[in-house]
């Protein structure tokens, strides 16, 4: 038996990253009271660190689902790869992107990458390790993560959403 509820634990789990940021920065903040220049700088670095991850680990609890879909997600070295169970999987490196769209097939959103040379990769937004496309898209030019996190959190609306086209596509 444990000591947090189930229920508790369940709400907390995709939260975690978030919820270990936050305290860092309640502590920074903390310490920085202290009294002197030395705890003062030093809790003012913790601080600093601690709501830089807290607003990485934010951008990132957009992209949390649980897994309901096949295959595993990878993000090396700049380069996006899909090993699908039942469907095709693929790789696309960052740098050749063109576009980033979100389709809902059978219910269930898809991210739709495409490449300069026009293949498309479909991802599941339920696969295992989607949640790393956060960082990946993050590093894009011009991308916004606001819109990115709207359309994940629609579930009514247009089946098909264009949420990110390179610069330089036009």
């Amino acid at each position: 038996m444990g000591l947090i509820r189930p229920e508790l634990a369940a709400w907390i789990a995709p939260r975690r990253e978030l919820l270990a940021a936050i305290g860092g920065a309640v502590f920074g903040g903390w310490l920085a009271t202290w009294g002197g220049w030395f705890y003062l700088g030093l809790g003012a670095l913790i601080f600093a660190v601690c709501a830089v991850l807290t607003v990485g680990a934010w951008r990132r609890l957009a992209f949390h689902r649980d897994i309901a879909a096949p295959g595993v997600v990878e993000l090396v070295e700049g380069e996006i790869r899909y090993y699908a169970a039942r469907a095709l999987g693929g790789t696309v490196a960052l740098r050749h992107l063109t576009e980033i769209r979100l389709i809902r097939l059978n219910g269930h959103d898809h991210w739709r990458l495409k490449s300069r040379d026009g293949q498309a990769l479909l991802i599941p937004v339920e696969a295992k390790g989607a949640e790393t496309l956060a960082d990946a898209f993050a590093v894009l030019p011009g991308l916004d993560m606001g819109r990115i996190s709207a359309a994940l959190s629609r579930q009514d609306g247009p089946s098909l959403r264009i949420v990110w086209t390179a610069p330089d596509a036009g």
